[in-house]
Order: structure tokens, then sequence, then C-alpha cells
């Protein structure tokens, strides 16, 4: 069995919250609009791998920086559940929180392995709730959710694997809706499996 490691999401990514660049400022969102600004709205159009975004901002609108390309957006409110790997230097509204990999972690980590392991975290996400009106995630215990990271030689296999069901899962220019639904639980059965780790027995 490939050994791992578990490292919570606070040890492995910095964070950082999403905003909405004010609209009343027009020089923010007019003329020189280069910079992909994402919502909800682009994962369910684009899919959950993005490299640009239906609107854009002017670079007048960042506060500060730039979230970094091959960051993982994950929606911390509203609607909980969805991530999406970034592939550019970006900014997303407030619905999300930015998973930025920590200097010190980058070498041992493959995004696209952490992108799938987010499906995980998607579903810690939906049962860790602050108690109120409007859905949110308890941003403490988002910080502790813990993932497996296995070597990173490992890590690209699984991701080599896992890209291909996801390929399979998602063609649907062919095969009849109950094939797809098949293909698609087949695909999340797989990745759960993939990225299910055991200790040893000894």
């Amino acid at each position: 069995m490939f050994g791992y490691a578990n490292i919570r999401l606070d040890g492995l990514f910095d964070t950082r919250n999403g905003y909405t660049p004010s609209k009343k400022e027009k020089s923010y969102w007019e003329g020189n609009t280069v910079i992909p600004w994402f919502r909800m709205e682009d994962i369910r159009e684009k899919g959950r791998v993005l490299t640009d975004s239906s609107q854009h901002v002017t670079p007048e609108a960042v506060k500060g920086t730039l979230f970094p390309g091959d960051s993982i957006i994950v929606s911390t409110s509203a609607t909980i559940g969805e991530h999406a790997l970034v592939k550019v230097p970006s900014l997303a509204n407030q619905r999300f929180t930015y998973l930025i990999a920590k200097d010190d972690m980058k070498d041992f980590i493959n995004v696209k392995y952490i992108f799938y392991y987010c499906f995980k975290l998607d579903e810690f996400c939906k049962e860790h709730l602050n108690q109120g009106n409007f859905s949110s995630v308890d941003m403490t215990q988002f910080g502790n959710f813990v993932f497996a990271i296995p070597s990173l030689d490992r890590q690209k296999e699984i991701v080599k694997v896992l890209d291909r069901f996801d390929v399979l899962s998602t063609d649907m220019s062919s095969g009849l809706p109950a094939e797809i639904d098949a293909r698609q639980k087949q695909y999340e059965h797989y990745r759960d499996q993939l990225l299910t780790f055991k200790e040893k027995q000894s």
C-alpha cells in the first residue's frame, strides 16, 4: 500500500475570500476589463476547470494582488458544495474562498489531485454549516478538513485515471440519459475509491 500523509487544509493552503468590486465604480467594469472575475454561473456554464470567466474587471478593481493561477475556489456561502480549479490569475465573488498552496507545500502536491480531493471537501462543507438564515460554512471547521496526500507519483497516477473517467462521464454527446447517469455514478465510485486511503495493518 502506498504511504500518505494527513494534512489539514490550513496547513496546506492560505485562504482568501473572494469579493465583488463596487458596481458604482464604472472604472472597475468598463474599458480595460482584462481580469477574470468568476461567479457560480461560470462553473455551471464552463465546467470545473476554468481558464476564463463570462465577466471581467479592470486592474483598478483589484484590492492588493490577484489570486494566483492554479488555485481552487470553493463555494463557502449561498450555494454550498461546489468548487473549481482556476488556472489563471483572477478574482471571484464573495461566495468563494480561494485555496492557495503555501510556498513550502507546492513541491508536495499536484493541483489536479487537490481538485479531485475537493469533491470530499464539498461534502464536508455541506455538513459543517453555521446556524442561521443564510447558508455559510463554519470556517473554523473548514480549516480543520484533512487532505490525504500520497507521494507525487501516486497523485499523478490517480489524476491520470480520474481524468479518463471524467472525460467519459462528461461526454454528453453520446449515449442515452440512463447510460450517462450510470457512467457518472461509476466515475464517482472510482473517484471515491481512489481517494480513500487506509492505514497499513501491522
